[in-house]
Order: C-alpha cells, then sequence, then structure tokens
C-alpha cells in the first residue's frame, strides 16, 4: 500500500496560522501597553507629588518626585521636563540642559521645553544657542509674548540693546495687553541707563496686571536709580505684599534694604540687609566654620571671627568695623580677620593684636544643587572661633547712625614701601595724582556705569599735575589710547603688580597727593590708608548712606551726577576743581 502523501498545505490553512501568530502579537501589545499605562500612572502619580513640593517651595524633593516619575516611565517626556527644572534651579546647569534636550526628544511638539532649553543655555553663556530656541519657540507660537520677551532680553545681554527693543516694541504692537513684554522692555531700558523712560512701562505692566509683583519691584529699582527713595521705598513694599515666590521675595527683600540703606535709614537697612545670608539668596557662600553665628552678643575675651565678603571694594569698605571689634573682644580675647588672601600682609600690620588668615572659596557638586563655598582652613581645629560673623554683618551693631562712623583711616601700609615710592615720585613734576578708570570685571551692563576713555583723556590733560597708574588688569589699550588720542601719558610703577600686590598698591596710594577713581578696588585702597580720594561715579549710589561722600573713609567724596550716567556734568565739576587743586 502506498504511502498517503503528505498533504499539501492550503492558503487558508496558512492564513488560520498568520491569524494565530498575529492574535498572539495583539496580545503581547496590549500586555505592553497596560503595562505601559500602569507605568505612566505610576509616573504621573510621583510627578504630581513632584509638583506638590516645588509649588511648597522645596525644590529638592520636587526634583526627587521627578526622578523617581522618570524612572517609573522613561518615556515620559513631562517628568523629564520638570526634573529638568529641577536641576536648574539647584544649579546643575549642564545636567538640566541634557535632561531638557531628552525631554525634546520624546515630545518635539512641546514648545514649552523650547523655552526652558534657551533660559538654560542662557544660563551658560551658550547665548547664540539660546536665541535659536527663543527664535523656535515663536515661530511655534507666534502669539505668546514668551518668546519676544526672552529673546529681547538676551540681545540685550549680548550688547543689541537697540535691536533688543525694537523686538519688544514689534511684539507689543500685536500684543499691548502683555505685562510681561512691558516689564521687559522697561528693564531694557533701565540697564541702558534710560531709568526715566522705563519708569513710564513699568507702570504700564503694573497697571495692566496689578498683581504682577515683578514689576512693582523693577519699577522701584527704576526710582532707586533716580535716586527718588521714597518712591522706590513704596513699590519694594507693594512688591512684598504680591510675590509668592520665595526666591523673588528674598531679592525684593535684599533690594529694599539697600534703599533704605542708600536713604540713610541705617539701624533699619543694615539689619534688613542680612536677607543677603539667607542660604537661598542668590550670591549666598556657605561657610564651612564650625561655630555659631554672632549675633551681636557680648564678646569680651572670645575669639570672635569676622569673614569678608562680596567684592574686594566691600571687603576694605565693611573693615571699617574692625576697630570697633577689636576693642570689643578686649585685651584678653581674640580677633580672627579673614580675608582675600592678597591683603594678608596689610591686614596684619593694620590690625596687630588681630589674627589674619585668607579664605579658599570652592564649588562642591552635590545632589541638592551646587554650592558655593568659603572655607576658612586658619580658624578650624583648635584654632576655630568662638563665634563667627560675616564682616557686613557687624554694621547693624556698629553703625547705627551715620555718627557712629569715626571717619579714620584704618589701614596701614609698610612705611618703608611709602616712603620709596615718595622718593621715586618726588623727580616726577606737579601734584601726584593716582587714577583708576575701570573695573576689571566689565560687561555690557556694568561698563555703562564707568565714564569713558574720552572723559577720562579729557581730564588727564589738567596741568601741573603727573598722573600716576592705579589701574590693575589688561589696560594696555587704554594707555595707549590716552597717549595717541589725548597726548597724554600715564606714569606706570615699574615691577609693582597693581592686581596682586594689594600692600604695594596701599603704599603707593599713600605717597599720593590724591587718587581719582571708578568706585573699585583702587579707590577703597587709596582711602582706607587715608589718602585723598575722588570716587567718579554714574549717580548716587547706596554707599554714599544718604550723604554727598563716602562716610566710610575719612578722606572720600564723590562726584556724581544727579540723573544717573549724565557723565558731562561730572566731567566739567572734576575738571574745574582737580584744575584748582593743581594750582593749589
Amino acid at each position: 500500500m502506498a504511502a498517503p502523501a503528505l498533504r499539501q498545505q492550503t492558503l487558508d490553512s496558512r492564513a488560520g496560522a498568520d491569524a494565530r501568530m498575529e492574535a498572539l502579537e495583539k496580545l503581547e501589545g496590549l500586555v505592553e501597553d497596560v503595562a505601559r499605562e500602569k507605568n505612566r500612572r505610576r509616573s504621573n502619580i510621583a510627578l504630581k507629588r513632584g509638583v506638590r513640593h516645588w509649588r511648597r517651595g522645596d525644590i529638592v524633593k520636587g526634583g526627587q518626585w521627578a526622578l523617581r516619575a522618570t524612572e517609573a516611565d522613561p518615556g515620559n517626556p513631562k517628568a523629564f521636563h520638570v526634573l529638568a527644572m529641577a536641576l536648574e534651579r539647584m544649579g546643575h546647569l549642564h545636567k538640566a540642559l541634557i535632561t531638557y534636550e531628552r525631554a525634546f526628544e520624546l515630545d518635539p511638539e512641546d514648545p514649552e521645553l523650547l523655552i526652558n532649553l534657551g533660559l538654560t543655555a542662557w544660563n551658560l553663556k551658550y547665548k547664540d544657542g539660546a536665541v535659536k530656541m527663543f527664535q523656535l519657540y515663536i515661530a511655534a507660537c507666534p502669539e505668546s509674548p514668551l518668546g519676544y520677551n526672552n529673546l529681547g532680553g538676551i540681545l540685550a545681554d549680548m550688547g543689541n540693546p537697540e535691536l533688543a527693543i525694537n523686538t519688544l516694541r514689534d511684539a507689543l504692537t500685536a500684543m499691548p495687553d502683555q505685562a510681561i513684554l512691558w516689564n521687559s522692555l522697561a528693564t531694557v531700558l533701565a540697564e541702558e541707563g534710560r531709568a526715566d523712560e522705563s519708569v513710564i512701562f513699568y507702570e504700564e505692566a503694573a497697571r495692566l496686571e496689578p498683581g504682577f509683583a515683578r514689576a512693582y519691584h523693577n519699577l522701584g529699582y527704576a526710582y532707586q536709580h533716580l535716586s527718588q527713595y521714597d518712591k522706590a521705598l513704596a513699590c519694594y513694599d507693594k512688591a512684598l505684599e504680591l510675590v509668592i515666590d520665595p526666591a523673588e521675595r528674598i531679592e525684593t527683600t535684599h533690594s529694599r534694604s539697600i534703599c533704605l540703606i542708600a536713604m540713610g535709614r541705617l539701624e533699619e537697612g543694615f539689619r534688613e540687609y542680612e536677607i543677603r545670608n539667607n542660604d537661598r539668596f542668590r550670591c549666598y557662600f556657605h561657610h564651612m566654620i564650625e561655630a555659631p553665628r554672632w549675633q551681636g552678643e557680648d564678646v569680651t575675651e572670645k575669639k570672635l571671627l569676622l569673614v569678608a565678603e562680596q567684592g574686594l571694594g566691600d571687603e576694605i569698605m565693611f573693615s571699617n568695623i574692625l576697630p570697633d571689634a577689636q576693642e570689643a573682644v578686649g585685651p584678653k580675647g581674640k580677633l580672627q580677620i579673614c580675608v582675600d588672601p592678597r591683603m594678608i600682609p596689610l591686614y596684619q600690620r593694620s590690625f596687630p593684636a588681630a589674627q589674619v588668615g585668607g579664605y579658599d572659596d570652592r564649588v562642591l557638586m552635590e545632589m541638592d544643587g551646587n554650592k558655593d563655598l568659603r572655607l576658612i582652613p586658619f580658624a578650624s581645629g583648635e584654632n576655630k572661633p568662638d563665634v563667627w560673623a560675616p564682616m557686613g554683618s557687624a554694621l547693624q551693631y556698629y553703625r547705627k547712625s551715620l555718627a557712629d562712623f569715626p571717619r579714620k583711616a584704618f589701614l596701614v601700609p609698610d612705611p618703608e614701601r611709602v616712603a620709596g615710592f615718595k622718593a621715586g615720585l618726588a623727580a616726577l613734576p606737579g601734584k601726584k595724582v593716582g587714577v583708576c578708570w575701570r573695573s576689571m570685571m566689565l560687561t555690557n551692563k556694568r561698563g555703562k556705569y564707568y565714564a569713558s576713555r574720552d572723559f577720562w583723556g579729557h581730564i588727564l590733560q589738567t596741568p601741573g599735575i603727573t598722573f600716576v597708574s592705579l589701574q590693575y588688569g589688561d589696560c594696555a589699550d587704554d594707555i595707549a589710547a590716552f597717549r595717541e588720542k589725548f597726548g597724554v601719558t600715564l606714569h606706570q610703577v615699574e615691577g609693582l603688580d597693581l592686581k596682586n600686590d594689594i600692600d604695594g598698591t596701599a603704599a603707593l596710594c599713600q605717597a599720593l597727593d590724591l587718587v581719582l577713581s571708578a568706585p573699585t578696588a583702587a579707590a577703597h585702597t587709596a582711602a582706607g590708608v587715608g589718602t585723598e580720594t575722588w570716587l567718579i561715579c554714574a549717580g548716587q549710589g547706596w554707599p554714599q548712606l544718604g550723604t554727598s561722600d563716602y562716610p566710610w573713609y575719612p578722606r572720600a567724596h564723590t562726584f556724581a551726577s544727579e540723573r544717573l550716567l549724565e557723565w558731562d556734568q561730572v566731567e566739567a565739576r572734576l575738571a574745574a576743581e582737580l584744575a584748582a587743586f593743581a594750582a593749589g
């Protein structure tokens, strides 16, 4: 019997097998969909918790829950978006940028990611990339003010204020009811020194959105630059009534304290100025010190550490209180003074009974954000203080009114170096006047607050004077311009490093008859050793404490315009008084 032939599989039977396989694949897909939905649901629950923590001001916990949300569902773009926002607020800018990019990969249709990518790139100084992100957002959402708002801001930051103004004006033509755009336009104008014009636009922003706290803060800033302090204070108070964001509240409180100090309301102002020591303030330093904070209690026979803060000029200015602190600890106590390491020799000579050391600044990268650290190695271990405070915090205890400022020099340069500089300068004709015309830290925004080369060129042509350079940093182009355009040759002391040899700079300043300077470290050094010092300012500033001078020093005077940045007025007065000084 023949073996049965193998039955050939029909098309129908193959289709049945394929249908079964297709059904299995669909079921498998449904299981995966259910799993994905479950993961997304778990992820969104975690994300909601993170958002709740964020709204309460706890950015760290908000970020931690957002991280859990990404772990629950690696495909959830909203989770990555919130995580990136938290990383950015905690200072992990590069990580934030990468996380924003991941969110954008997952959801390229979310235009809000373009804004946040742009803002993070801006903070990282990737300005061209930030401009591109804001332009893409404008293309995607042409009726939203956010893109124009940020584009205008970064264009101004890049040194293109006119383009920024035109961008914002064009947007306002299309969206005249958007308070955020009026606020941004006003800010560009204010940063360009056009504070009087900015007031109109800030007021319109506040009118359109009465609850817009930032508009009131910025209006206060504008009034402060116009020396209309009562109006500025009222605006800051209004902003504090309205503000919700904790970081914005800290910033407004800080601005209000500066306003009070500028008004001469020192006791209240210096007390409120303590807001800068809030660990959420933008310039906060974590001080690594094993001692409690000094709160103004009696420190007789105690070891008190005072730590310099902010820039070199402020370090010197706040040192005005060091003689009081030395007296407070008494002969059986010990004052410890922590300053920029470059100033240790000068300060040890000036305060021989104190122990003077330097700080070491570091950046610590942690899970809850980058931290700026100030280490004080010399005041640790067995040499740790009983109590400590930032140097400026002593102002609230020792300088409650103008009458509390002693108007005495408090820095003592090396007498041998002073004598050596005087001998060298004696061979030069006329009065010997030191000059320092700008800070090293010049940006597009800061540059306008310093008088121009032409301003200084005209002043340097004053007869009967030998001008001696106190300008630190790279200033070869400026010195060449003074020589070529104005026929002025500045005397430069050979071998003196004006940036790093602060002790030598102090000795040179005391050997001079007068110092003319922008508000720089050189000006404060000269004033601190008691040399007559004329500060050339863009307008009235808070260090003047409501006066026309600098009460911190015995012989410091200001040349400032009544209206911000009106340099012609300052130049005319300075030229006249300098000519009289040369002839005297």
